[in-house]
């Protein structure tokens, strides 16, 4: 990819609206898996992956503003909602469960956004499917559970320069030692990178927080400090010539008549812009439409036998290890399941690679074959990594 002439990356940053309907999605699977094993011993069936945030609407303004319609966010999904037991039929509080685990990501995530004034949380989930639960149970009692779709997972390794400039950039602008040291930048931080030969564009859009820029010229110091921050990470990530753009829409001469990227909250969430699980990023923490990518959501999905999750997650810590033998330059892996099928035993398992000259083919074959087998049988362990935060989902 680096070798290409053109190349486009984009990274939806913590507070984007896409970003947060993915974040709560898994916020609430892993609250609902919490419960379900401290009560029932096992991760029970659910499909939170259907996350809606309708923007809200704000009146920011240099030095204060105000929320004046707060962002609703509605969680819909699949669960289990009660289950049979030797002393009778338990039921599981759901709603407080969805709203508890929305509300508190919101709370720990965002320094202005009040989760209780500014958000209207709501939910919609309803009881599981009854052949895709009884596949669930069946695939307890194996080894390996069974899928409960077919779905396709696909990733790649090692990221280009442009793609790390843009992942690295974005977590950058939202790490705490720049929101300490510039706490007008929300976190609602956009990426996008263009590269033509050795040029690369970077278009960053970053939410200002209103009562920390007074007039316009603290608003224009604040972008240019963001521009920094985002040359500093170019010149750890590349050679390149690099060259950033920062709120490209800002029309100065109405600064104070809304012209500028102003928020109260810190996210476009407060006016206006929605966001949808699956919009965002892909497992990788990109979007990056010059290589392959899955359209699958992995947030909210469970992370026991939903292969749209695990098979994402799966073929990137293939590609990862593949890519780390000697003389291959790319991996690109596709994982294809097929519902009902043990998730250790793939319909198709396929690996592409970029190698250097003469490198022995056959070698090379088994030692990939290798890999891609002892992943799929700890195919299982990615649970806990999962719910530990130990893997990028988005």
């Amino acid at each position: 990819m680096d070798e290409k002439r053109v190349e486009i990356v984009e990274r939806k940053g913590l507070g984007h609206p896409d970003y947060i309907a993915d974040a709560i999605a898994e916020a609430v699977s892993r609250e609902l898996c919490r419960y379900y094993t401290e009560n029932f011993g096992t991760i029970l069936h659910h499909n939170v992956d259907k996350v809606l945030v309708v923007g809200g609407q704000a009146d920011p303004r240099f030095g204060g503003g105000e929320v004046l319609h707060p962002i609703y966010i509605i969680i819909a999904g699949r669960a289990t909602t009660h289950v049979e037991t030797e002393r009778g039929v338990r039921y599981v509080p759901i709603g407080p469960l969805v709203l508890r685990a929305a509300r508190d990501w919101l709370r720990k995530n965002f320094r202005y956004l009040d989760p209780d004034e500014h958000v209207i949380v709501d939910y919609r989930i309803g009881k599981g499917s009854v052949d895709l639960t009884t596949l669930y149970k069946a695939g307890l009692e194996g080894g390996y559970p069974k899928a409960n779709d077919t779905s396709v997972g696909v990733s790649y390794a090692p990221l280009s320069q442009t793609e790390r400039l843009v992942l690295e950039g974005e977590r950058r602008l939202n790490s705490r030692e720049v929101k300490e040291r510039l706490p007008a930048v929300g976190e609602d931080v956009k990426v996008m990178a263009v590269r033509v030969g050795d040029r690369i564009d970077l278009t960053i859009a970053a939410a200002i927080i209103s009562r920390e820029v007074h007039n316009l010229e603290e608003y224009l110091d604040v972008k240019e400090r963001i521009r920094e921050v985002a040359l500093d990470v170019a010149r750890s990530v590349t050679d390149r010539e690099v060259v950033v753009h920062v709120n490209t829409a800002d029309m100065i001469e109405k600064a104070y008549e809304g012209g500028v990227y102003l928020t109260v909250t810190g996210t476009s969430a407060e006016h206006g812009d929605d966001g949808a699980t699956g919009r965002g990023n892909r497992v990788n923490g990109l979007i990056t439409p010059f290589r392959p990518m899955s359209l699958e959501a992995a947030a909210g999905k469970n992370p026991v036998s939903h292969v749209g999750k695990i098979y994402n997650v799966l073929a990137s810590r293939i590609a990862e290890r593949v890519a780390g033998i000697e003389g291959v330059k790319e991996a690109y892996v596709e994982l294809l399941s097929q519902i009902g099928r043990s998730i250790n035993v793939p319909l198709l398992a396929s690996v592409n690679l970029v190698v250097e000259r003469g490198l022995p083919d056959n070698d090379l074959r088994h030692e990939v074959t290798a890999i891609v087998e002892e992943e799929l049988d700890r195919v299982t362990d990615l649970k806990d990594l999962i719910l530990s935060g130990n893997v990028m989902l988005f």
